[in-house]
């Protein structure tokens, strides 16, 4: 499976092979109003995750979080505050296809305000709302699972 990304971080990939690359993201905490959290599942490893990615050029945070969720999850947002800024060896990831990222994350708190979450079909598989409680009990990447307990959301890992 490819993974989708920018015209931007396709052009420094060609540069630098897979190397590792230090970006700046964004990570969205979409809340309802019974508390839950709104989670997608990425298609690629089939695991839950927050909504969110790599800022682009000329972006700021708060833009690449709107955008990022109408191309996750099909809903545009109201941003509500800035949670936390995350980052360091435990934000790295490698993808399925060998590309090796280590993240600086802005996360971002949120509503939504129009559309009904639905995955994309090409990078998630699945959306869903769920209370905090049924978080530890979730297949996700250890980077969303150390990035949810950082951000305050759980207990911890």
């Amino acid at each position: 499976m490819r993974v989708p990304i920018s015209e931007y971080l396709r052009a420094l990939r060609e540069r630098v092979g897979d190397e590792l690359l230090l970006l700046p993201a964004v990570a969205v905490l979409v809340w309802d109003e019974r508390g839950r959290l709104l989670l997608v599942k990425e298609r690629g490893w089939g695991l839950w995750q927050t909504l969110g990615g790599a800022v682009d050029p000329g972006e700021s945070p708060q833009q690449a979080a709107l955008r990022e969720a109408r191309e996750e999850a099909g809903v545009e947002l109201r941003l509500t505050g800035i949670r936390a800024a995350l980052g360091g060896s435990e934000y790295r990831l490698t993808y399925p296809n060998g590309d090796r990222v280590e993240y600086v994350s802005t996360v971002l708190d949120a509503v939504v305000v129009a559309g009904t979450p639905a995955p994309d079909g090409e990078e998630t598989s699945a959306v869903g709302w769920f209370a905090r409680e049924q978080l530890a009990a979730l297949a996700m990447t250890e980077f969303t699972r150390v990035l949810l307990a950082e951000a305050g959301v759980t207990a911890g890992r």
